[in-house]
């Protein structure tokens, strides 16, 4: 494939697949979609008032994500907001003392930094995906720095024991103080310490037995303290099995859980009576297409 530069470049990771782009697709504006609420944040987090202008910066830094990452990456509706779970996500950051949210594929990390400006402290937010240009690329997209935005970030491999091993759930207090999250280079640190775990878009990049192996790793993040929850919205179906997709020419086969069996998987990951999960389905319009969209939690009881 062509690279945004005109260079060829080599197929695309995403996930645990590799995907080839037969043409370079450039980005395309009449995708660009903010509903109004959208608008109203990303206007007050970067301080662009104007519709045009701001636009102009979010395309910018869309252009500047396929050129680091050969991906050309959208800025997804924020699933964290459309989560019924959402109140109870700010609730626990009000609340609770020292709570740490995890947002885990973060990409711009939008959904973090809408649950700091709608009160979860920024200083006690983990953000984290496979590239240290996520870091740079959320900067440019809300005009902060490491000096403006308290929140912090690591990136890393989740499949790498390095960055984050499975460990079993976590079942009463932790003695040691909690790690300082402006020192972490890995995951681990984190086991049996989140209240809040953020996986928007993450769990459909993977097989059905890594998206297990991803719930087990989570699961070991999770804090025991009631009312500590795992969150996220991803692509589902009425039926477990896979999806083919073509889309900004790439193709992409894709596993996709039923709500059913998405509630199974995590009902053998913790133990029986541990936890509440709650799934629905739903369709929404994406990219000018429906597409059905697994939205979810997992809550310690």
């Amino acid at each position: 494939m062509a690279s945004p530069d005109g260079s060829q470049s080599p197929p695309v990771p995403l996930g645990d697949r590799v995907v080839h782009y037969e043409t370079y697709t450039p980005l395309d504006p009449s995708l660009y979609a903010l509903s109004p609420s959208e608008a109203a944040f990303f206007k007050a987090a970067t301080g662009i008032d104007d519709d045009a202008a701001l636009k102009a910066h979010i395309i910018t830094v869309q252009d500047k994500a396929y050129k680091a990452c050969s991906i050309p990456y959208r800025l997804h509706p924020m699933g964290i907001i459309r989560n019924p779970a959402y109140e109870d996500i700010l609730k626990i950051g009000r609340e609770r003392e020292d709570a740490i949210l995890l947002d885990i594929g973060c990409c711009f990390s939008v959904d973090s930094r809408k649950a700091a400006a709608d009160g979860f402290p920024a200083c006690n937010i983990v953000a984290s995906d496979l590239k240290q240009e996520f870091l740079a690329l959320s900067n440019a997209l809300f005009n902060t720095s490491k000096d403006t935005y308290p929140g912090h970030f690591v990136a890393g491999d989740i499949f790498d024991p390095v960055v984050l091993s499975v460990a079993l759930p976590s079942r009463g207090v932790l003695p040691s103080p909690r790690p300082d999250l402006s020192a972490l280079t890995s995951l681990n640190p984190l086991c049996g310490r989140c209240s809040v775990i953020n996986a928007s878009a993450f769990f459909h990049l993977f097989t059905e037995e890594k998206q297990l192996h991803v719930a087990r790793a989570l699961a070991g993040l999770l804090s025991s303290e009631p009312g500590s929850l795992i969150c996220g919205t991803h692509l589902g179906l009425q039926e477990p099995g896979t999806w083919t997709d073509n889309v900004l020419g790439g193709k992409f086969d894709i596993f996709c859980h039923s709500p059913k069996s998405w509630e199974a998987m995590w009902d053998g990951v913790f133990t029986m009576g541990e936890v509440k999960v709650e799934a629905i389905l739903q369709t929404i319009e994406f990219m000018n297409r429906e597409i059905h969209m697994l939205t979810w939690s997992v809550t310690r009881l």
